[in-house]
């Protein structure tokens, strides 16, 4: 990945430079290009299987109101980053009683 040295976007290639959004451009660095780290021909990973796995062994788990429910339960959570980087992570959460799934975001 190459950031514009003018307005510091995020730039892609063409042919044999880099151009940002902003129409800067800057010749491409064959040694500094390898040294890059790429997706491209990475493996996805595997789906895991967890239906026969105890809820217990799932995961942390904390006590809040289940949307269903409408009581306190135990709930599993996960946090994950699915805005950008300088947001906060979003929180996953599923009731272990009625299975109900729901999430929250920091606004």
């Amino acid at each position: 990945m190459e950031f514009c040295d003018e307005c510091g976007s995020m730039m892609k290639t063409d042919g044999d430079k880099w151009v940002c959004p902003n129409g800067h451009e800057k010749l491409r660095d064959e040694a500094k290009e390898a040294a890059m780290t790429t997706t491209e021909g990475q493996e996805s990973g595997e789906v895991v299987d967890v239906s026969d796995v105890d809820d217990s062994e799932i995961g942390p788990t904390v006590e809040q109101k289940c949307p269903e429910c409408d009581e306190v339960r135990t709930v599993r959570y996960e946090m994950k980053q699915i805005r950008s980087a300088d947001e906060s992570e979003t929180r996953f959460f599923t009731c272990t009683v009625c299975g109900h799934k729901w999430r929250e975001d920091d606004h």
